[in-house]
């Protein structure tokens, strides 16, 4: 299926290193176990023209709850998948932090998804970073394969679902700071 999508210049992504954590079909194995693919970022965010809706993801969280996408219908959300064992992701959790403190109050909720990962290197990685947003635990990677039309494919990668629940701009990649809270605090004012 043919997608339209814009690139957005002023979404960059983080350059040298920090553009994913495995370079184009590397194989990158985290101490969860399992092997993980996935391809770099390419330095290029996107903002979805023809938006689809985002799948009905549920799971349980880091801490044992269990959270569906669902259950924040009428907010932006924040999509970010993660993994304790990614140098990008280490360097981004701070931004994604600072955005979601921002902009919780405007009607914005971050999910993170920690992907082929041990969970007590997650734990750790949630208490070192101070993350305060609810993140599922996907040791087997399936919460990204229910994105089938707009993939999260490569760790870290951003997804952004607007008001309505459909796929809204997708980072793939770390991202900085002014481009992630441009995107997100345009999608919180649309109507």
């Amino acid at each position: 299926m043919n997608r339209r999508l814009v690139t957005v210049p002023a979404l960059v992504l983080l350059a040298g290193t920090l553009v994913g954590c495995a370079g184009a079909g590397a194989t990158q194995n985290g101490p969860g176990g399992g092997e993980a693919r996935y391809v770099a970022g390419n330095g290029v965010s996107e903002i979805v023209k023809d938006r689809k809706p985002a799948p009905a993801v549920q799971g349980t969280t880091l801490d044992g709850k269990t959270l569906r996408l669902a259950d924040f219908a009428g907010k932006i959300t924040v999509v970010n998948f993660w993994a304790s064992w990614c140098a990008p992701c280490r360097a981004e959790a701070p931004t994604m932090q600072k955005i979601y403190d921002e902009t919780k109050a405007s009607g914005v909720q971050f999910v993170g998804v920690d992907i082929k990962d041990g969970k007590g290197n997650a734990q750790a990685f949630v208490r070192t970073f101070k993350v305060t947003y609810p993140s599922l635990y996907d040791q087997a990677g399936q919460v990204a394969l229910t994105f089938r039309d707009i993939p999260p494919n490569a760790v870290p990668s951003t997804l952004v679902i607007d008001r309505k629940g459909n796929i809204a701009a997708r980072a793939i990649g770390s991202v900085s700071y002014s481009p992630l809270k441009d995107i997100v605090t345009r999608l919180a004012a649309e109507k």
